[in-house]
């Protein structure tokens, strides 16, 4: 009797641990209350892809257990919006997003790609990115890399995907594209009738747009993503990586993760580096919640909910 009271015990809290398999998770701690990662890496990958830390599964849970309102599920090489699905039907109490980035594997710019993500049961197709580890800005003058412009002006395909990211009230990321071309992606994307833009990564070393094209970006209707992981290393890049945004202003960034690599710290450890470090640096409870809240959703469209 005794024994099979014990194994209950540790099968319920076997329920409680991501990795699992199970989602009936208790609200253990809040100290993440409400906050949203727009950039959350998770697994599985294709061994042609980048290893991840946890799974979406697992990712979810964690981010449930601390009070975070909702993730976004960010893969390379694969849509995620059905992931996002499945995910969500498995762990309650969380919302989960997925969406496409335009690599190789989904066609590049593929219109037809990106309207199966975004007619996706549910809506949980809610970002398209522009092609960001296979873009031709990161791999000049290779087979692999795919262009968004040439001779200095957008690609007819470059029109027609923001086409249909604007039929869908998507949201459009810049990824991995260069300084100025995301100015030019943020200019169609706004004639085209584009509401929900964002520069992606601006303060990386290998994009590395300039405060002054940061701001035009702004200017333009676009907000810019600044990312954890940049923020993780020592003093020295901690404060390069504050003072960007204090001169972009915080209440044109929007905060995500860009965690879930192995040897790095989980998305909600992040956050709990990271946010007090910034409180010591200056940052307000008030910008702080306007980067990580209420910027993320209004790209995810959730101002509303």
């Amino acid at each position: 009797m005794r024994r099979g009271l014990l194994l209950s015990l540790i099968l319920l809290m076997l329920i409680g641990l991501p990795g699992s398999g199970l989602a009936q998770l208790n609200d253990d701690y809040k100290e993440l209350q409400g906050i949203i990662d727009i950039h959350a890496h998770v697994g599985p990958a294709t061994e042609l892809s980048i290893s991840r830390t946890l799974d979406a599964i697992e990712a979810a849970q964690l981010a449930q257990r601390h009070g975070m309102r909702a993730i976004n599920l960010k893969q390379h090489y694969l849509e995620t919006a059905s992931w996002a699905y499945l995910v969500s039907r498995v762990v309650p109490g969380i919302k989960v997003f997925g969406g496409i980035a335009l690599n190789r594997s989904v066609g590049g710019l593929n219109v037809n790609a990106i309207e199966q993500v975004a007619t996706f049961k549910g809506g949980f197709g809610r970002v398209v990115y522009m092609p960001t580890f296979e873009s031709e800005f990161y791999n000049p003058n290779s087979p692999i890399g795919v262009p968004v412009s040439k001779n200095g002006q957008l690609l007819p395909a470059v029109f027609d995907v923001l086409k249909v990211v604007a039929k869908y009230d998507m949201a459009l990321s810049t990824g991995h594209s260069s300084p100025a071309e995301s100015l030019m992606i943020i200019k169609a994307a706004k004639d085209a009738g584009v509401t929900r833009i964002f520069v992606q990564h601006p303060a990386l070393n290998r994009i590395n747009m300039s405060v002054e094209m940061q701001k035009e970006a702004v200017k333009m209707g676009a907000l810019l993503e600044y990312v954890l992981g940049e923020a993780l290393g020592n003093v020295k890049d901690f404060e390069h990586w504050t003072g960007l945004i204090k001169a972009v202003g915080p209440e044109n960034v929007v905060i995500g993760t860009d965690l879930g690599q192995w040897g790095r710290s989980t998305p909600t450890d992040g956050y709990k580096v990271v946010i007090p470090r910034m409180l010591k640096a200056g940052f307000t409870q008030a910008q702080l919640d306007m980067m990580m809240k209420t910027n993320p959703a209004r790209l995810l469209g959730l101002e509303k909910w």
